[in-house]
């Protein structure tokens, strides 16, 4: 018969054995902290790209479909706008430009929605209440549960990453979006950081970065190659990324009451390289000037500047379009290299037959 230490001892192996191969995070002196106590579960990030001290936040499920404005500098909310009553499970939220944000009403834990939902929600430093159009996307092969939306700075087109712990998959929405019938997901990448809760572009458009609850892996764009993982400041329950500039800065959000949002930083060695690196050539994106107000609706028609995103469709339901580029063509879908977290499963997993071996042989 074994001994209560010799089990104990067999329980411990596994998470040891997945612990290893995650490298740990010194803490981060917190950037701020949310004052606001209505902003509690933070489940996306995004730094407003026309005001680098304003970042903006959604709750996770159960709130109504708003976005908070908070001032930076200080964490006091600076502008609520609320756009919808009643989302279902709203967890991404992505920059659309100057004043306005993608906001994903795409979680679905249980895997049972027919479609999930996006919409084009200008925000600022005002309380508004909006009326904007609603996209409803499909996954090609079922439901999957989501918590992270990106936008490609370069072509505005949307990205969702799906959560699970084996690793998720990367889905492209398609160039135009319709209001008046689904818009179906096109999968381009399989083996995306597992349990991922956000993400974001670099605006080279070249990398994207996404997040789990202790660790960020940085993928090239569009080939989707993984360049690296990096260990995350440790957080109650983070969930929040947001990209600051081009250097690689991040800031991280956390769910809780009075959270803090804490920066991070991307190696510059995980920047320098892939198979779709930074281009030496000059960047021919136009720069687009953030306007004195935001707009209290979102653009009708398509931005002068791709660095704004697409720019949605009129109520009547007509598709609006994108600018493409002949070098951002999405490849055939591939698997990206797995991480540690599959570790953590098979810990489970092991625990679990221990226990049952355990006891089998203790009732002989």
């Amino acid at each position: 018969m074994w001994s209560d230490r010799a089990f104990a001892g067999l329980l411990v192996v596994p998470f040891v054995l997945g612990a290893a191969s995650v490298p740990s995070a010194d803490e981060a002196r917190p950037a701020f902290a949310f004052a606001d106590r209505e902003i509690a579960e933070s489940s996306g990030l995004v730094v407003d790209p026309g005001d680098p001290d304003t970042v903006w936040t959604v709750n996770d499920s159960g709130d109504t479909g708003r976005v908070f404005a908070v001032d930076a500098t200080t964490g006091e909310t600076v502008g609520v706008t609320t756009w919808s009553d009643d989302p279902t499970d709203v967890e991404g939220l992505a920059p659309a430009g100057p004043g306005e944000a993608w906001v994903g009403d795409i979680g679905d834990n249980l895997k049972r929605r027919a479609s999930v939902q996006v919409a084009r929600v200008p925000v600022g430093r005002e309380d508004a209440q909006v009326d904007v159009p609603v996209y409803e996307l499909t996954y090609p092969d079922g439901a999957h549960d989501a918590e992270t939306l990106l936008a490609d700075p370069t072509t505005g087109r949307l990205y969702v990453a799906t959560k699970s712990v084996l690793g998720g998959a990367l889905y492209a929405a398609p160039e135009q979006l319709r209001t008046d019938g689904p818009n179906r997901l096109t999968q381009v990448a399989e083996g995306v950081l597992p349990i991922a809760t956000d993400g974001g572009f670099l605006p080279d458009g070249r990398h994207l970065v996404v997040r789990n609850y202790s660790a960020a892996a940085v993928y090239s764009f569009p080939a989707m190659e993984r360049l690296g993982t990096f260990a995350l400041p440790a957080q109650q329950q983070g969930e929040g990324l947001a990209v600051v500039d081009d250097t690689g800065r991040l800031l991280l959000s956390s769910e809780g009451v009075g959270a803090e949002v804490v920066p991070a930083q991307v190696p510059a060695e995980l920047l320098g390289g892939g198979a779709a690196g930074p281009s030496s050539e000059p960047s021919a994106e136009p720069s687009a000037e953030p306007s004195a107000e935001p707009s209290a609706e979102p653009s009708a028609e398509p931005s002068a500047s791709a660095s704004s995103g697409p720019a949605p469709s009129a109520s009547d339901g007509s598709p609006y379009t994108t600018e493409s580029r002949e070098d951002r063509e999405l490849p055939e879908a591939t698997r990206t290299e797995p991480n540690a977290w599959p570790w953590f499963l098979t810990g489970l997993l092991a625990v679990g037959f221990i226990v049952v071996l355990a006891r089998s042989l203790r009732t002989r």
